[in-house]
Formats: C-alpha cells, structure tokens, sequence
C-alpha cells in the first residue's frame, strides 16, 4: 500500500509516524513545501526502504519563497520526485498568482528539461490553470494530481493528459469528494492522506491511514476487497516509483 503525499516533517512526532508506516511495508512520499526543507526531511527517511522525498515549493508559499528558486535548481538532481508545487486559486491566494506562475513555470520548465521524474501537484481553485500550463509544457514526467476538486470536463482533460490522481480518506467526508472518485478510472487511483492537514474524524491523518479508502473503494468498484487491494499495487507498480 502507499501514501503518495503526506508532510512528514510536518507532524509532531515525525518518527512515530515513519515508523507505523515503516511496519506497515507502506511505500511514502514525503512531500516538501520549500526547497530549505528538503535536507532535513530527506535526512528524515533516507536510510528506510519505500520511503522517498520530494522537492517543492508549495503555490501557497510562492510569493514568499520564489528567492529559493535557485536553491531548487540545485537539489533538482537529488531527487526523482517533485512536490508539492501547483497553483492555488482559493481566495486566499489568488491575489498571488502571477508569483505562482512565475515558480509553476520554472519548475515545469526544468522538469520539461528532463522529464523522468514524478510530480505531485496542487490545484485547488485553479485545475483549469493547472491544466493549462501542462498542455503547454508537454512532456514534464508523469503528473500526479493530488486531491483534485475540479470539474468533470477538467478531470477529463487530465486524464487526456496521462495524469495520475492520488486521493485521501478526507475526500469521502463529503458528497463532493464521493462524486470527484466516482469519476476517476479505476487504473488511475493512488492513495494518499495529505497528513497532518487533513484530517478524518477529528484526527490527523497518518500514512498508514490510507486503509480507510480500501472499504469505500470496494463499495464503490463493486469489488472484493483483495481486487482493490490488487488494482491499487498495479497502479503504484504502473507509476514506475
């Protein structure tokens, strides 16, 4: 089993959490949201089978870190994952988004340069910006989009565009969510938690949360749960991580 986007670093007590999951036999990105945390976070995991971390510059965060784009640059071969980066249209951030331009851009750019890596991407209130950028870019690696909450015509773009989608147990707290996996072919899910910030039933999610999904999946696919099981390590293996 995985989880394709969680924030180690970020939990309380980030070695508990590497540890379940480790026990687990899960495969984890760790996710970073500014290239100054790469190191560390890296340093976090590096010597744990299954475990990888990847490099980014949260859409979020651009306009207050777009200086540490020269700092990406050199870590970009240290790595063959690249997240979270994105955009963000959500009220909050929309008033940046020519800073997150400028840095979705420029990491697109450098991937376009050598795409063989694995991107997990942020579009929250900008899928249609998001997809836009991809299908002028072409060829940057193989697109995660993680938790997508676009429109159908959107996702149907991405999926015209061979982009993956990795989905959490919070997305099944709402009818929204529910409607968002209905779409998602069966061959293009990956599991994530997005943990700590996403939360199921008042807690923090953990990689080793990701279970919760495998249930709702088999209601969904109408399948055993050992077919989910088997669908879900298909797509992982199909990722090529």
């Amino acid at each position: 089993m995985m989880d394709l986007h969680c924030h180690i670093d970020l939990y309380p007590s980030p070695v508990q959490v590497i540890n379940k999951a480790r026990d687990a036999g899960l495969y984890v990105l760790s996710v970073t949201t500014t290239p100054k945390a790469w190191e560390k976070t890296y340093e976090l995991t590096k010597h744990i089978p299954r475990f990888q971390t990847s490099l980014g510059l949260h859409p979020q965060l651009a306009h207050l870190r777009e200086h540490e784009l020269d700092l990406f640059d050199s870590l970009f071969d240290k790595t063959n994952y690249i997240g979270e980066i994105g955009l963000d249209g959500s009220h909050e951030y929309k008033k940046h988004m020519p800073s997150q331009l400028r840095v979705f851009r420029h990491i697109l750019k450098l991937c376009k340069s050598k795409p063989s890596k694995i991107l997990t991407v942020h579009s929250r209130g900008a899928a249609n910006e998001v997809l836009s950028e991809l299908e002028c870019f072409g060829n940057v690696g193989k697109v995660i989009l993680h938790w997508y909450t676009g429109t159908k015509k959107d996702l149907l773009r991405a999926l015209n565009l061979n982009c993956w989608f990795s989905v959490g147990p919070a997305m099944i707290k709402s009818e929204k969510g529910k409607k968002i996996l209905s779409w998602i072919p069966e061959d293009r899910v990956l599991l994530e938690t997005d943990g700590p910030f996403a939360t199921f039933n008042g807690k923090p999610l953990e990689p080793v949360d990701v279970n919760i999904l495998v249930g709702y999946f088999s209601e969904l696919w109408q399948k055993s749960e050992r077919e989910v099981l088997l669908i879900l390590r298909q797509n992982l293996k199909n990722l090529s991580l």
